[in-house]
């Protein structure tokens, strides 16, 4: 007899999304949003990420930022949100600044080349600062 398997329960956010990532907005000036990402952006979490950014994007702000620096693994899903949300505002003749400061993040955007459709920063400190 076949014994019955089990599988953990995956987490489900009170909106609805699976997986363990944490989201967090903060519109610390006029113009500027920092999306601050913290834990895995795979299948399961992407829409999570692509949720909160939709928001964002449809009256984006002067300036994104993108803090990816809790970011500790980075598939081709959530890569291809990254890629479309710099698309969005590039049409805003703005680039998307990422905090890259892990190599978790930094490795795939090198690997395919992405890395060049964003303004990269290892700090969130760097990333406000830098030239608009």
């Amino acid at each position: 007899m076949l014994e019955p398997t089990t599988s953990e329960p995956q987490q489900v956010d009170p909106a609805g999304f699976a997986g363990d990532l944490e989201v967090d907005v903060d519109r610390r000036a006029a113009g500027l949003a920092v999306l601050s990402v913290r834990g895995e952006i795979d299948a399961l979490t992407t829409p999570r990420l692509e949720a909160e950014l939709d928001g964002l994007l449809a009256d984006p702000p002067e300036q994104l930022v993108l803090d990816l620096g809790g970011v500790t693994f980075l598939a081709s899903s959530g890569l291809a949100v990254l890629i479309r949300a710099a698309q969005v505002v590039g049409e805003h003749g703005r680039r998307l600044r990422l905090v890259v400061g892990t190599r978790a993040v930094r490795r795939p955007l090198q690997i395919t080349g992405s890395d060049q459709l964003f303004d990269l920063f290892e700090d969130l400190d760097s990333a406000v600062g830098g030239p608009v």
